[in-house]
C-alpha cells in the first residue's frame, strides 16, 4: 500500500472538513444529496459517453491503483544497471546459455519487461533488432496507458463543469421562488452553490491529482526501461562489463551510477 498516498488524502479531507467545521455553526449545508448526484453523476455519465466502455471502466479502475505502492518508484537504478553489469561477465564466461539460467519464473513475473528482453537477447537477435522491437513495445505500452489516462484527465475537466450546471440549476429554482418568502433565497442560494463546491473537490483533490499522480508513475516505468533497452541491445551486441556500464550510467545521476569496481559484489548480493 502507497501510504503516501492515503495520508495525502485523509490530510485533504482534514484541510476541508477542518475549514468547514471552523467557519460555520452549520456544517450541514455542505451536504446536499441532489447537488453530489448532479456532479458526480454527471462526470461519469459523460466519461461513459466519451469513451468506449472499456476504456471507461479502466479509467475508473485506475483511480485505484494510486493506493497500491508502485515498485518503480522505489527500485534502485543502481541495482538495475548492476544486473545488466553482471548478466554481460555472465555471457562472457558461460555465454547465452548462462544467461539464460538468469531468467527465473519470479523475474517474469516482477519485471515481464526485461524478461521479455532478455528472451530476445538469448534467441540471438541483433542489437538493432531488440531496438526496434522492444522501442514498438514500449511505444505500443505508451498509448494503451494514454488512452485511460486521458479519460481520467476528462472527468478532472467535466467535473466543475457539471457543478456550474447544478448551480444554473439552482438558480433557475431560486430565481422561480422569488416571489414567495424573500427568506428562502439565502438558503436556497447556498444549496445552489454547494454544486460548485463539490465540482472543485472532486476536480482539484481527486481526478487530477490522481491522473498527475499515475502519469508521473508511468514517466518513471518509462525512464527506467528505456535505459534497460539500451542495456540489453548492448549484452545482444556483447558489448564489455565496463562500456555497458559506462554507457547505462549516463542515464542516472551521479549519485545513482554503479561502478564495477566499487558495486559489484554488492549487487550479487542483493539479487541474491
Amino acid at each position: 500500500m502507497s501510504l503516501g498516498t492515503v495520508f495525502s488524502f485523509i490530510a485533504a479531507a482534514i484541510v476541508v472538513l477542518g475549514s468547514i467545521m471552523t467557519a460555520t455553526d452549520t456544517p450541514g449545508a455542505f451536504i446536499d444529496i441532489p447537488s453530489m448526484i448532479i456532479v458526480f453523476g454527471g462526470t461519469v455519465v459523460a466519461l461513459f459517453i466519451s469513451y468506449e466502455t472499456k476504456t471507461a471502466l479502466s479509467a475508473l479502475k485506475l483511480m485505484g491503483t494510486i493506493f497500491r505502492k508502485h515498485s518503480d518508484s522505489y527500485i534502485s537504478l543502481k541495482d538495475e544497471i548492476g544486473r545488466i553489469v553482471r548478466w554481460a561477465y555472465i555471457i562472457q564466461k558461460n555465454g547465452l546459455q548462462g544467461l539464460e539460467n538468469e531468467i527465473t519464473d519470479e523475474l517474469r513475473k516482477k519485471d515481464a519487461f526485461v524478461a521479455y528482453g532478455t528472451d530476445l537477447v538469448i534467441t540471438g537477435y541483433t542489437g538493432q533488432e531488440i531496438n526496434q522491437i522492444l522501442d514498438q513495445m514500449l511505444e505500443a505500452e505508451t498509448e494503451r496507458n494514454k488512452t485511460a489516462l486521458d479519460a481520467l484527465k476528462k472527468m478532472g475537466g467535466d467535473a466543475p463543469a457539471f457543478g456550474m450546471l447544478g448551480t444554473l440549476i439552482g438558480l433557475i429554482i431560486m430565481l422561480g421562488k422569488m416571489g414567495g418568502d424573500p427568506a428562502a433565497i439565502g438558503p436556497s442560494m447556498a444549496v445552489a452553490l454547494v454544486t460548485t463546491f463539490y465540482g472543485i473537490i472532486l476536480a482539484r483533490i481527486i481526478f487530477i491529482p490522481i491522473a498527475t499522480k499515475i502519469s508521473a508513475r508511468y514517466d518513471r516505468s518509462l525512464f527506467k526501461n528505456t535505459m534497460l533497452k539500451e542495456g540489453l541491445v548492448l549484452l545482444a551486441e556483447r558489448k564489455s562489463p565496463r562500456y555497458i556500464q559506462d554507457k547505462i550510467n549516463s542515464f542516472v545521476d551521479a549519485k545513482e551510477q554503479f561502478l564495477i569496481d566499487r558495486d559489484m559484489n554488492n549487487s550479487s548480493q542483493s539479487e541474491n
